[in-house]
């Protein structure tokens, strides 16, 4: 098989193990040699020993059997580092190991090779920390692959690993996928468990996967949904994710659809929107649903009520290191702190509910099923990916928009809890760009089956060109 990873999707890795083709622990190797020759700083942490043993006695029957896949610097796993990509805590080791991540392990049989980069505290959509450097995108070294999944989405699409896992706060799965061309679905809120002890903060948080195609999504679905006891808020589970795919296009004929280029008050390249709305039309007519116009898709801002939820968690995490460790953070989280300790009183956490009940209205009213539509459709970043040091960009389309303006299509279906998908839907001067659909609750297999079909018309690659780095 020589020393290279396989360049195609998990799915297809399985077969080629169950047929006697591929072994796990040649692909193992393969794959730790291509993170030793990359250049685009994916990895890290390795857990070499573990993950041999491992691969040596995978059981390839199970749905991820063998399957070697990165884990997301912010997901524990028991005796590896727990530092939330930040130096202060760089000695902390975990001490246990997150539900979905165990789930995939133990139920799906993948093989837990190492820790992919993340941003600081997951609150940046660019991976560059203090503590493990910069990440870049496989498609344009020099550019980013976003954040705060970063060093997931690079080594995808950067055809070191098949798979890797995710976590969506505000964008952090669909961002890198949009930027590096991979899927990236962010589930309906408590789809896949969390924890265990897990915090749950200002309630955005969903966790996932970064894969190459669609049915590798629906197959990670397939073996880590479902109700956790630790995790109160989880959803009951739901069969059938991968062989129901292709099942549901009848359902989405008719649909409404609405085209909202300035979702969540973003400001998108004009440039990128007129690939983007011309993939969106396709899609549409594709699976017959109706695009309307005319539906108000206004959303009220969230602003400094937003970073101050998020950077309450962080504070509480530094509290024995705050202000002494200010030099040791990304500029992002150091400036964050700043704004934000000693902030949060009464009035602060009434601002925050007003805000969010303003964004759960508006939400419902768009998705109303009588007077509303079915999905949104819009963009998953403003522009094609920025520089991989940063800083976050600010002017789109000669339009100073603010550097927060890199979330903000991303954000309303975190603060809603609503599943929003990252589609691949071309390039643009050599680097990919995403086209999200955002649905009601509980839609995420009609949101496959939309992605299903982009997939099939509109082939796109599975890894970036010169891949693996």
């Amino acid at each position: 098989m020589g020393n290279t990873p396989w360049q195609g999707d998990a799915c297809s890795l399985v077969d080629e193990f169950r047929a006697g083709r591929r072994s796990p622990a040649e692909e193992l190797q393969a794959m730790y040699d291509a993170i030793e020759a990359s250049d685009l700083n994916a990895f890290c942490f390795l857990d070499r020993e573990q993950a041999e043993a491992s691969a040596r006695n995978a059981d390839i029957t199970k749905p991820f059997g063998g399957v070697p896949i990165g884990v997301k610097e912010l997901d524990a796993v028991t005796g590896w580092p727990d530092s939330h990509a930040s130096v202060p805590l760089q000695h902390q080791i975990a001490g246990h190991t997150a539900t979905y991540v165990e789930r995939v392990r133990d139920l799906g049989g993948a093989v837990l090779a190492g820790q992919t980069n993340a941003s600081e505290f997951g609150g940046v959509n660019v991976t560059r920390t203090v503590i493990h450097g910069t990440t870049h995108n496989p498609w344009q070294h020099g550019k980013t692959p976003g954040g705060s999944s970063g060093g997931t989405a690079a080594a995808v699409a950067g055809g070191i690993c098949t798979l890797g896992t995710g976590g969506d706060g505000g964008g952090s799965i669909r961002i890198p996928a949009g930027f590096t061309g991979l899927v990236g679905l962010k589930a309906t809120i408590g789809r896949i468990p969390r924890g265990p002890w897990a915090a749950y903060g200002n309630l955005t948080v969903t966790v996932g996967c970064l894969s190459r195609s669609v049915r590798d999504t629906a197959r990670w679905f397939d073996v880590c949904n479902g109700f956790d006891a630790r995790d109160p808020l989880s959803l009951p589970r739901v069969e059938g994710w991968e062989t129901g795919l292709g099942s549901h296009l009848e359902a989405l004929r008719g649909k409404r659809v609405a085209f909202a280029p300035t979702w969540g008050n973003a400001t998108v390249s004009p440039y990128m929107w007129e690939l983007l709305e011309v993939a969106g039309v396709e899609l549409a007519a594709e699976t017959g649903m109706q695009r309307v116009e005319g539906i108000d898709v206004a959303m009220p801002r969230m602003g400094a009520a937003w970073s101050l939820s998020g950077n309450i968690a962080i504070e509480a995490q530094l509290k024995d290191h705050w202000p002494q460790c200010a030099d040791d953070l990304t500029p992002e989280i150091r400036f964050g702190m700043e704004l934000a300790v000693g902030k949060y009183d009464a009035a602060a956490r009434a601002k925050i509910e007003r805000r969010r009940m303003e964004v759960n209205e508006a939400m419902a009213r768009i998705f109303d099923p009588v007077d509303g539509v079915d999905f949104v459709i819009t963009a998953t970043n403003p522009d094609i990916a920025f520089d991989a040091d940063g800083p976050l960009p600010g002017v789109f389309g000669g339009i100073d928009a603010g550097p927060g303006n890199n979330g903000r299509l991303t954000f309303p279906a975190n603060l809603h809890g609503n599943p929003a998908i990252s589609i691949p839907a071309g390039t643009l001067d050599g680097l990919p760009i995403g086209l999200q659909v955002v649905g009601r609750h509980y839609t995420e297999e009609l949101l496959l089956d939309l992605a299903l079909t982009a997939e099939r018309n509109r082939p796109w690659p599975l890894v970036a060109p010169g891949s693996p780095h």
